[in-house]
């Protein structure tokens, strides 16, 4: 099945932007980012931003952007069964040179999970311009998807607390 991300949500002055693979299926279904009960990531941003995790989704999204952080996915499009990034088949990217152009200040890439780390790498980086590549500084982190149990939430928080140099 062909799914297709979400537009960023981002202020002006965004210095860092997160970026995952591709929304799972209760983010598409409920149209917002990491909307899945069991995902991290609003608990890890609301415990690195200071504010409360039960906020409305469009409260949470304007602190992340009054502390300086963009979200985003690396893909536009592609095809998956489910919501598993194993099964993320033909990949296209979102347009990073245009973003990064609109959005100089951003600084850092924050990419949640290996997948995220991995399509960028290959299908992203290569094609930026070197004025933008040489700006930023690219953040591998772990996924905060329910499907990485590997690691507890205190030892995610501890890397992704590598992003408050940057805002």
């Amino acid at each position: 099945m062909k799914i297709t991300s979400f537009p960023p949500v981002a202020a002006k002055d965004a210095r860092v932007l997160i970026l995952g693979s591709m929304p799972g299926i209760e983010s598409l279904r409920r149209e917002q980012y990491y909307a899945h009960p069991r995902n991290l990531f609003w608990p890890i941003m609301s415990e690195l931003f200071s504010f409360d995790v039960t906020l409305p989704y469009t409260e949470r999204l304007a602190h992340l952007q009054s502390a300086g952080v963009a979200i985003w996915d690396v893909l536009q499009h592609c095809e998956r069964e489910g919501s598993l990034d194993t099964h993320i088949k033909a990949e296209f990217p979102n347009d990073f040179a245009a973003f990064l152009t609109q959005y100089p200040a951003v600084r850092a890439i924050g990419l949640n999970g290996q997948k995220a780390a991995e399509s960028f790498q290959r299908f992203v980086f290569p094609d930026l311009p070197g004025i933008l590549t040489q700006r930023l500084t690219l953040l591998p982190l772990p996924s905060t998807s329910p499907a990485n149990a590997g690691q507890s939430k205190q030892a995610k928080i501890a890397q992704w607390k590598t992003l408050l140099s940057y805002v």
